[in-house]
């Protein structure tokens, strides 16, 4: 009965010939299974909310070479609709369960942001362009009143930090992609000519035209330090570069050049030196796309974990590894992992007058004290350089044998485990008293159970799953975020848990310098264990970098804790210094905590868009405020 009057009422409405109607209600009938099918399939429509209109900027103002900032460039990943929102094209990517996306939800209106309003001004004088807060804080360093032990060139932060930003070098241009920089940087981006001069004979780096060139010398590297690479696994072929050795520590490292190299046989270093009279070392290596931070063994530890690096290289470093008892080579000790190799490559080892002798005695007795063995000791004829290995033991053996206890064990119950503004130790670490299993072979040990996890309860677990969280770096990050990967080399994760970011990007040309905060659990020995580098460090104070040396700087979950401890707007700063021009933040955290970040990096001129409610991608221009600040 009911379809008869349904079809008698359909007969009616023909018969009035109400085509408008039926036209409309076909329309609607469309629509509706679209929908049905769209939700059956769960395919996601990524809507991407941008924080701020974007103010025109003239071409004079946008760089030649810099197509990514210049408003007349039309992306086709993303087609704009008005209203600051925008459908990006290539949202159709799987998503795990915590990443489904509701498109009711992700609408933001820009006028619902708070307004962060600052008077944003230039940081003072002629060196701004290359200032660090914690290392360039005169005041302080002038207040010192020794500088025997290096005191000088560790980290002395301004109480507040400056919020000053810094400025740029006269004809900063985009830097030359990797692999091309590692060869090849822009003058106008490192103008420091000095280290030209300086070592001129020894093939660092030389100035050709617009262009620093870096011919892969060095002190020690007379040939070459490809030469140099090779003769020291001929040397010694148990080391077997990227497979037994992956992380290694260049004290003094100059440009880098010698861990820029070992790049190529899947050996990551870290390349470490101070800020000293070897103007600008760790810039350049920095620019070139060469893992690389500033750090000094003085009176602190380093920020680096017990037991972390499989191999320490010293090139004519000028430490003095004997000074004050023998602190700095304890330092290395503490550091360098169980069976791990330290190669010193110095004049001590080879050259035969008074002096030479002296500290080659001395190091003997030192070594011998650690119960550091000598593996090999040998001198390359055709670069006239010598050099010396030495094995860290593996067990405590060798210590319970020893006729005197000096250097001491150090007491485990009276001994801070953080190495964050902490003292040298004057003591040995103590040993398990088996043998210590090796890591496995690289690239395995990356996804292997990290051997630190052992100590720990209920942690493999918790590791295989933030090993599945980082899927979302394929199925999200690299395909529907906006970023141009391809112009990404340097980067950071500042919340680096695990390294589960790191280990997703591990096929990629780029390094990351994994950050564990201070405040959190300690996961950075894990970092290590995976073949992986990283640093501690409190957000709360700048970073050990020089200005423009990262090209994406990434967070997850971290300003939550942070602003209960310090101003997001200091940390904003900070990542404004460190970040290059057109280099990319990507922070995912809560939606409240990503409108307080949007509204302050919006306020420094950054495009700023808003995905899936919370996923913060920000990208820094070239805008600079006009005026200097007083301090």
């Amino acid at each position: 009965m009911a379809i008869s009057s349904s079809s008698s009422s359909m007969q009616d409405i023909l018969k009035q010939r109400k085509y408008p109607f039926i036209f409309s209600f076909f329309l609607l009938l469309i629509f509706v299974t679209f929908l049905l099918i769209s939700n059956s399939q769960k395919s996601p429509i990524f809507v991407a909310i941008d924080f701020a209109q974007r103010t025109s900027r003239s071409k004079s103002s946008i760089p030649a070479d810099n197509p990514d900032l210049n408003p007349n460039t039309i992306s086709n990943e993303n087609i704009p609709l008005g209203n600051n929102i925008t459908i990006n094209l290539e949202s159709n990517v799987p998503l795990d369960n915590n990443y489904t996306i509701n498109t009711d939800s992700d609408t933001l209106i820009n006028n619902e942001l708070e307004t962060f309003s600052y008077d944003w001004k230039l940081c003072p004088g002629p060196v701004a362009v290359d200032y660090i807060p914690c290392l360039d804080n005169w005041k302080a360093i002038k207040a010192i009143r020794s500088r025997r032990h290096m005191e000088h060139r560790e980290r002395h932060c301004p109480v507040p930090s400056p919020r000053c930003l810094i400025p740029l070098p006269v004809g900063y241009k985009l830097p030359v992609s990797w692999p091309k920089s590692r060869d090849m940087i822009w003058y106008g981006n490192v103008p420091h000519p000095k280290l030209v001069e300086y070592k001129k004979e020894q093939n660092w780096v030389k100035q050709s035209g617009d262009y620093f060139v870096f011919p892969g010398g060095g002190t020690q590297f007379k040939d070459g330090v490809n030469h140099y690479i090779e003769f020291i696994e001929k040397t010694f072929p148990t080391i077997e570069w990227g497979k037994n050795i992956r992380v290694v520590l260049d004290v003094g490292c100059g440009v880098a050049s010698f861990g820029g190299y070992l790049l190529d046989k899947n050996v990551i270093t870290m390349s470490f030196a101070p800020k000293d009279e070897h103007e600008a070392q760790i810039q350049f290596a920095l620019e070139r796309g060469i893992p690389a931070t500033l750090s000094v063994i003085a009176t602190k530890k380093l920020a680096f974990p017990d037991n972390a690096y499989d191999m320490i290289h010293c090139a004519r470093c000028r430490v003095h590894w004997h000074a004050d008892g023998g602190k700095p080579l304890m330092e290395l000790n503490r550091i360098l992992r169980p069976g791990g190799y330290f190669i010193w490559s110095a004049t001590p080892v080879y050259k035969k007058d008074e002096g030479h002798k002296n500290v080659w005695k001395v190091m003997v007795n030192l070594t011998e004290a650690m119960c550091w063995k000598m593996v090999t000791k040998t001198y390359f004829k055709r670069a006239r350089v010598g050099l010396v290995i030495y094995q860290k033991p593996d067990s405590s053996s060798c210590y319970e044998n020893r006729k005197e206890n000096n250097p001491p064990m150090c007491n485990q119950n009276h001994r801070l485990n953080s190495s964050w503004y902490t003292p040298l130790d004057s003591c040995l670490l103590p040993l398990a008293t088996s043998s210590y299993e090796w890591p496995a072979p690289w690239p395995q040990r990356l996804n292997n159970k990290p051997l630190s996890l052992s100590l720990e309860t209920d942690t493999e677990e918790i590791f295989n799953a933030d090993t599945k969280h980082w899927a979302l770096v394929t199925d999200v990050y690299l395909g529907s975020l906006g970023i141009n990967w391809s112009n990404v080399r340097n980067v950071m994760d500042m919340n680096a848990g695990y390294g589960g970011f790191a280990t997703a990007l591990i096929d990629r040309p780029l390094w990351v310098m994994n950050v564990v905060p201070i405040i959190g659990p300690d996961t950075l020995p894990i970092i290590f264990d995976r073949g992986l580098i990283g640093t501690y460090h409190d957000w709360c104070e700048s970073f050990n970098t020089y200005p423009r040396t990262y090209d994406l700087l990434h967070s997850s979950s971290l300003f939550g804790n942070l602003s209960q401890r310090c101003d997001l707007v200091d940390v904003a700063v900070e990542m404004d210094r460190m970040l290059r021009p057109g280099g990319y933040i990507l922070v995912q955290d809560t939606l409240q905590m990503i409108k307080q970040l949007g509204s302050i990096l919006r306020s420094l001129h950054w495009s700023v868009t808003l995905h899936q409610e919370q996923f913060l991608v920000g990208k820094k221009d070239f805008w600079r405020p006009k005026d200097a600040a007083k301090i």
